[in-house]
C-alpha cells in the first residue's frame, strides 16, 4: 500500500509518499481499500502541531471505499459493503483500518465522493443545525465561510428546517455559491463590514446564532452581532484560535451562551453516529442535499490539497483520490 506519512510537524512539505505493508484487520477492525479521502482543517492542525499527535503520522481520519477484510467481532459490515466513515487509522493511503463500529453503509444513489463529504462535514452541520442549537422556522443564522464546505451543507440544512441564512464569504463567486445553497442575505467581509450589515439586515435586533469556523478574524465582531439569548458557536479556526474571552460581555441585558462544540463529542456512541450519518446520507440520496466537491487530488498530491485549504482557495469539499 501507499500512504502519506510525516515524522515531523511543519508546513504540506513534511508529507511524503512512502510504501507500507498493507495491514491486517484485528478483532472489531476493518480493511478497507479506500475510494476516495477527506481532507479537512483538523489535518492541517495536526500536521501544524496545534493539535497534537504521535509521529511519524499518517494523517487523516475519514473516507469512503468497500471493505476487503474484517476482523473477529464486526458485524457492521461484510467484505464488498461499499462504506464511509469517520474514525479511520490514517485515512492517507490506499488501504486503512476502521473501527467496525465507524463503518456506514453507503446508499446505492449516493458516491464515494459524496459519502466522504457526509461525514465530518455534513455531519457538523447536521450536528451543529440540529442540537447544538436547534433552528427553528423563522430563527436569523450568521453562516462564516458560508461557501466552505461545512458551511454550504449547514445554510442548506439551516433553510430546511425554515431558518433565515446570512453568509459571509471572501468573493462574489463564493457569494454566488452560498445563495445557490439558500442564503438570504450574503456579505462580502473583504469589502463589507458584517457587524453592520448584520444589524441592517436584521433591523437592529441581531441573529439567533452564530455559526463560526473562522475563529480569531470574526469572533469578537460575532458576539456583538447576536441578539438576546443568542448562541455564540465556534467550531473551527482557520485564521487562528479567537482570543480570550473576557466572560462579563455574555451578560447584562443579552445573557449571551458561548459553545465550543466538536462533532466526535456529539457521536460517541453507535446510535448517535448512525442518526447524524444516517440523516445526511438519506437526503444525500434523495437529492434533498447538494454536495458540492469542490476539487480533486491524487494521494501523492496530498501537501497541494493541504495548501488550498488552508489559503481559503477552496469552496465546499475537497477530497484525495488514491
Amino acid at each position: 500500500m501507499q500512504a502519506i506519512v510525516y515524522t515531523e510537524f511543519g508546513g504540506p512539505e513534511v508529507m511524503r509518499l512512502e510504501e507500507r505493508s498493507v495491514p491486517t484487520p484485528g478483532p472489531g477492525q476493518a480493511l478497507v481499500k479506500m475510494a476516495a479521502i477527506g481532507v479537512n482543517f483538523i489535518e492541517i492542525y495536526q500536521r501544524l502541531g496545534w493539535y497534537k499527535v504521535p509521529l511519524p503520522a499518517i494523517p487523516g481520519s475519514e473516507g469512503a471505499g468497500v471493505v476487503e477484510a474484517v476482523g473477529s467481532g464486526v458485524t457492521e459490515a461484510r467484505p464488498g459493503d461499499r462504506v464511509a466513515f469517520i474514525g479511520g487509522l490514517g485515512t492517507y493511503a490506499t488501504h486503512c483500518l476502521v473501527p467496525g463500529e465507524r463503518l456506514v453503509v453507503l446508499p446505492d444513489q449516493v458516491t464515494f465522493e459524496q459519502g466522504v463529504a457526509a461525514m465530518i462535514q455534513g455531519m457538523t452541520a447536521h450536528v451543529l443545525a440540529t442540537r447544538t442549537y436547534p433552528l427553528k422556522p423563522g430563527d436569523w443564522c450568521l453562516v462564516h465561510a458560508a461557501a466552505g464546505g461545512v458551511g454550504l451543507l449547514l445554510t442548506q440544512i439551516a433553510r430546511r428546517q425554515g431558518a433565515r441564512v446570512i453568509g459571509t464569504t471572501s468573493t462574489e463567486e463564493k457569494a454566488r455559491l452560498a445563495r445557490e445553497a439558500g442564503a438570504e442575505e450574503v456579505i462580502l467581509y473583504t469589502r463589507q463590514d458584517f457587524l453592520a450589515e448584520v444589524k441592517r439586515i436584521t433591523e437592529g435586533r441581531g441573529v439567533q446564532v452564530v455559526y463560526d469556523s473562522v475563529g480569531k478574524d470574526t469572533f469578537d465582531k460575532s458576539l456583538d452581532c447576536l441578539a438576546s439569548l443568542g448562541y455564540m458557536v465556534s467550531f473551527g479556526q482557520s485564521s487562528g484560535f479567537p482570543p480570550p474571552l473576557d466572560i462579563q460581555r455574555l451578560a447584562g441585558l443579552r445573557s449571551l451562551f458561548v459553545t465550543r462544540p466538536t462533532l466526535f463529542a456529539y457521536t460517541q456512541t453507535r446510535a448517535d453516529y448512525l442518526r447524524h450519518a444516517t440523516a445526511v446520507l438519506a437526503m444525500i440520496a434523495a437529492g434533498e442535499l447538494r454536495v458540492r466537491i469542490g476539487a480533486t487530488y491524487p494521494l501523492a498530491a496530498a501537501a497541494a490539497a493541504h495548501t488550498a485549504l488552508a489559503g481559503r482557495q477552496t469552496t465546499g469539499k475537497i477530497v484525495l483520490l488514491p
